[in-house]
């Protein structure tokens, strides 16, 4: 392929990327509560703070804070970070790590990264819970096999639930 195609393709993607960021940056600060953020904990949180001990978790993406809260009214040492592409200055380790709809956004390039970041933090036996949207979706998306091939050197991906209405899931995964 000549370079001045490639070079075009390159900054194709990056102004589709530049218009995703801003579009979502609207609707986040717009007036009112984003429509993702529903203000409700979802049921497979609940279930793990009902059969885990309590101890340090972090919210990956935590937006207005609605399950840092929860947490933290459940015993847990609650942390919630809104930029998940800047770890370096969050403090570990973490029994729990949760990123409901923040890692399926992220360009592919900056996945590894946040593999990293996340291995950092959570203690060897951790538990990570994923929500994600598959691609196609609203966001960039992932597969099952993306989020096994993002994690397979310090994760092992022990549960994948399909989700319901809008192809997704959720993965547990344990911190090896």
């Amino acid at each position: 392929m000549p370079p001045h195609v490639r070079a075009k393709e390159r900054l194709d993607a990056y102004a589709r990327e530049a218009v995703r960021r801003l579009f979502f940056n609207a609707l986040y600060w717009l007036p009112g509560r984003p429509r993702w953020d529903t203000g409700i904990t979802p049921p497979e949180l609940e279930e793990f703070v009902a059969s885990a001990p309590a101890g340090r978790a972090l919210d990956l993406g935590c937006g207005t804070g609605t399950n840092v809260v929860y947490l933290a009214r459940h015993g847990w040492e609650a942390v919630g970070v809104a930029d998940v592409t800047r770890l370096d200055f969050v403090s570990g380790p973490f029994d729990l790590a949760l990123d409901i709809g923040c890692l399926h956004s992220l360009p592919v390039r900056d996945r590894a990264a946040y593999a990293t970041g996340l291995s950092r933090l959570v203690r060897p036996g951790g538990t990570y819970l994923l929500y994600a949207f598959a691609p196609g979706g609203p966001a960039t998306g992932l597969t099952a096999d993306d989020v096994r091939v993002t994690f397979s050197d310090t994760f092992d991906v022990v549960r994948v639930e399909e989700g319901r209405g809008r192809p997704s899931a959720w993965y547990t995964l344990v911190r090896l």
